[in-house]
């Protein structure tokens, strides 16, 4: 299997869609509860570009996952603090495209000159945690039953990796 990561373009959208919204669908992986039409899609991605980017891993069948960076919180202070999301198809799972992501995606913050770089995960998702922990992050905190999805109270986990 060949890989590579590279920035997401809009001609990505569907895939990423595609991929976002199994997840939004079928697990608490994410939080949202309305799966993304193509406009929300584009629209999310444009809203994030330079230090804010979107990456897809590619493989010999076209996108198998992507990553983001997003400001972690609006007020200034916060400004050199990033959060991190790391999806990966459903069929591409247990190959390395999520940890060449994440590494990805700590190389671009650190280029971008950003200090910390948080991950909020769903508290039970090992696989995430796991991942998190490959890539250097530690467990700072669990906020408890701060999201509800399945009729299921949920608990957060976060995660960060100062750079």
């Amino acid at each position: 299997m060949s890989l590579a990561s590279r920035l997401a373009t809009d001609e990505d959208a569907e895939a990423i869609r595609a991929i976002y919204n199994v997840e939004v669908l079928e697990s608490t992986v994410t939080f949202d509860l309305v799966p993304r039409s193509l406009h929300d899609q584009l629209a999310w991605q444009q809203q994030r570009s330079g230090a804010h980017a979107v990456v897809v891993a590619v493989d010999d069948s076209g996108v198998a996952g992507f990553g983001s960076l997003s400001p972690y919180k609006e007020r200034a202070a916060y400004s050199t603090t990033v959060e991190d999301s790391v999806y990966v198809a459903r069929d591409a799972g247990g190959q390395g495209i999520g940890t060449a992501l994440l590494q990805r995606l700590v190389e671009i913050a650190v280029a971008s000159g950003f200090h910390a770089v948080m991950a909020r995960i769903e508290a039970s998702s090992d696989a995430s945690r796991a991942l998190h922990a490959r890539c250097g992050f530690e467990l700072v905190g669990v906020e408890r039953q701060v999201g509800r999805k399945f009729n299921r109270w949920l608990d957060v986990a976060v995660m960060q990796r100062l750079l």
